[in-house]
């Protein structure tokens, strides 16, 4: 480990209290120091999985992450004064969602960090302090330098091995950032259901039914022959559904099949369903395996034997028991009318083939904010069994305490 006498020779120290200081990552060694903290923090925990290391590296590398085009980022470790690692964040702006808020909002994210509130308060006061000087009024934390459907929120409950792509933290962070002053924005709730139940509500079944019997719908799984096809589809779907709504931006066709490059190996086209009335796309149900029953045996690496050890564990021993669901969406003028139902039903019938391998299915997480789809859930079988928490701090305390307010609630036309 380094001392914090010898890391003064090679890092610049940006911050300083006591028996703590803080030091921006701007070399190799440092960013390396970042990515391995969660294994020391984590050394004894049985329930976290270690991501990939280049998973989490290419968020913060230009080259790698397109959020760089219209944003900007920055992080740092603290170290006491033995020169360990004990915590880290980072803090960055998305010029395309910071205006959609009632102020200009940034985001912090992999925060970690041992049980120590001024250790926390640190780390969160230079974040903070970036934003501000980089003209931002808020934050939403703990959030991702990228889309939604990974590293967002903070676990509260369900304290258990977490799904791929989802944050897992220890019960006492919660103190942290609500001692800090952050407010619950909104919660994340995810259901799981089983597959081989079939307890849809009366009314999704009925629903259901109409549309099948109307010829003007079909519905159909992903090629990987018309993946360009696919993107196309996501994307108007995409930017139909959610564009817009507190923070979240447009998706490019181009985004969208950097996404699919990436998920290609892993792909089963048999849990990627796209539904269409007269050739117009007007909704999905994507899932993918639940890889981190796999990664949890990578110990972080993905090199060539670890690519060998992932396709063996997936496609050959297929260990794989879980099902994880990325993203349901449905564009609002087509909403209630069954196809929701629809999407699900046309998947369970499938599911129920003797050769299907998978036993449930993790749904993915839906915002309190979203009643409609929240009930939708709930109408197919799934109960919660997680909560993430999505905080907002507002910079002006005055502000913080008298007018803060939880994100607004989809209406029936936007879920």
């Amino acid at each position: 480990m380094f001392r914090a006498i010898q890391l003064s020779l090679n890092f610049e120290i940006y911050g300083q209290m006591e028996d703590y200081t803080l030091y921006e990552i701007n070399n190799e060694k440092l960013n390396n120091e970042f990515i391995l903290l969660p294994v020391k923090l984590y050394k004894d925990d049985p329930n976290w999985v270690r991501p990939i290391d280049t998973e989490v590296k290419q968020i913060f590398n230009p080259l790698q992450n397109k959020m760089f085009r219209h944003g900007r980022l920055n992080r740092w470790i603290l170290c006491n004064a033995e020169g360990k690692t004990i915590g880290r964040i980072a803090a960055f702006i998305d010029d395309k969602t910071s205006i959609l808020n009632d102020q200009l909002t940034g985001g912090m994210g992999f925060f970690e960090c041992i049980n120590s509130q001024k250790a926390a308060n640190m780390l969160f006061d230079k974040a903070k302090n970036w934003l501000i000087h980089n003209g931002m009024a808020a934050a939403d934390a703990p959030v991702n330098f990228g889309s939604r459907e990974k590293w967002w929120g903070l676990l509260i409950d369900g304290f258990i091995p977490p799904s791929y792509g989802m944050n897992y933290n220890p019960p006492y962070y919660k103190d942290l950032f609500e001692n800090y002053g952050f407010k619950n924005y909104f919660n994340q709730y995810s259901y799981l259901r089983p597959i081989n139940t079939v307890n849809f509500s009366p009314l999704l079944k009925e629903k259901a039914e109409r549309i099948f019997k109307n010829p003007e719908y079909r519905f159909e799984h992903v090629s990987k022959k018309k993946l360009k096809k696919a993107a196309k589809d996501f994307c108007y779907i995409y930017n139909k559904a959610w564009a817009g709504h507190h923070g979240v931006s447009l998706m490019t066709e181009a985004m969208v099949m950097e996404t699919v490059k990436e998920m290609k190996p892993i792909m089963d086209v048999r849990l990627i369903q796209f539904a269409y009335h007269n050739d117009e796309p007007i909704g999905f149900f994507i899932q993918i395996p639940e890889l981190n029953q796999i990664i949890k045996y990578l110990d972080g690496k993905l090199g060539f034997y670890q690519k060998i050890k992932l396709f063996y564990l997936l496609k050959i021993r297929k260990i794989c028991t879980r099902i994880l669901g990325l993203i349901f969406g449905i564009i609002p003028e087509y909403r209630g009318k069954g196809i929701e139902g629809a999407l699900v039903t046309k998947f369970s019938e499938m599911a129920f083939k003797k050769d299907f391998p998978y036993k449930d299915i993790d749904l993915t997480w839906v915002g309190d904010f979203n009643p409609v789809m929240m009930r939708f859930q709930q109408q197919i079988g799934g109960t919660i069994y997680k909560t993430h928490v999505t905080y907002r701090l507002l910079f002006d305390s005055e502000k913080q305490a008298n007018e803060f307010e939880r994100c607004p609630k989809m209406g029936r036309e936007r879920t």
